[in-house]
């Protein structure tokens, strides 16, 4: 098999079903890379490629010309090197809802739409502020917006980088006028206005990898996705602790907050919460049977 793809080469699928050919020739390509998944992500490449769906290009009914293939050869060339599949294709669904991501922020993932799904059945046609703290692209903050339409949602992001992308998320999704951008340090704002004030929901994914273990993880987060969306110091908490100092000014009364966390963190999460003022705490489990979410109330006077 060639090192790479040439696209004037009758070895890219010049036959009956060259779709067929090059998503072969291209899930083995990244198989020998490691690629978890190397035909569905070559599936997906060819057809971003041919500006055409996935279905298309599996049944033949895709248009594969000269350009397709320089694009689609390009495009393996960057899963080689275990770039995700996300950035290669600028676009990543989550909560059904169709995101624009580039490096500048995290992939939203499955797992992260236990947080959302929490938070709309607190919401449940109710009026009420809610802050999506560290909103990267933006998908929790204008998932809830969607889904909830008498919530005010304010999403905040230390990157000035992120915020722009997650307000063009917002605009393509036409939730610019009921999704309000703040750039902000945790509770802390950056961008000269007035204080965030205070909220009746919380929700956030903060950074939760301890430092240390960045460069264990896989290719395509340690070397491609933001460490700023990553890191959360020594132990993985620094984030959790700024939040929990920072919540008796930042919440109503009642006032809830959820917070995803990763493997193992849910026991030292629920201690932060407490020592904050929690009064009741919950742990929920994501689809996969993981702890992926505390929910903590805060009888905040």
């Amino acid at each position: 098999m060639p090192e790479t793809f040439n696209p004037r080469s009758g070895g890219l699928g010049f036959d009956d079903d060259p779709a067929r050919r090059l998503i072969a020739e291209g899930a083995a390509q990244l198989a020998a890379a490691d690629v978890e998944n190397p035909r569905l992500d070559a599936e997906a490449m060819l057809a971003a490629a041919s500006h055409t769906s996935r279905t298309a290009v599996i049944s033949g009914l895709a248009n594969i010309n000269y350009l397709v293939r320089l694009r689609y050869a390009g495009m393996i060339a960057r899963r080689r090197r275990r770039e995700p599949l996300a950035y290669i294709l600028g676009r990543k669904e989550f909560y059904s809802l169709n995101f624009e991501v580039t490096p500048a922020v995290l992939i939203p993932r499955p797992e992260t739409e236990t947080a959302v799904t929490l938070a709309l059945e607190l919401l449940r046609d109710r009026d009420a502020c809610v802050c999506d703290l560290g909103t990267g692209s933006g998908a929790i903050g204008l998932a809830i917006g969607a889904h909830a339409p008498r919530a005010r949602v304010t999403a905040t992001d230390i990157s000035a980088e992120a915020l722009a992308l997650a307000r063009r998320n917002a605009a393509g999704l036409k939730l610019e006028s009921r999704v309000h951008f703040r750039l902000a340090d945790c509770f802390e704002p950056l961008d000269g206005n007035a204080p965030l004030g205070r909220f009746d929901l919380i929700v956030s994914n903060p950074p939760y990898v301890c430092d240390e273990e960045i460069a264990g993880l896989t290719p395509e987060i340690s070397r491609y996705e933001p460490r700023i969306a990553l890191a959360g110091g020594r132990d993985g908490l620094e984030l959790y602790r700024r939040i929990g100092l920072e919540l008796p000014a930042n919440l109503e009364r009642n006032g809830r907050v959820i917070v995803e966390i990763g493997a193992g963190q849910a026991a030292a999460v629920t201690e932060i919460m407490r020592n904050a003022g929690a009064t009741t705490i919950r742990v929920i489990s994501d689809l996969a049977g993981l702890p992926r979410v505390v929910l903590a109330l805060f009888h905040v006077k």
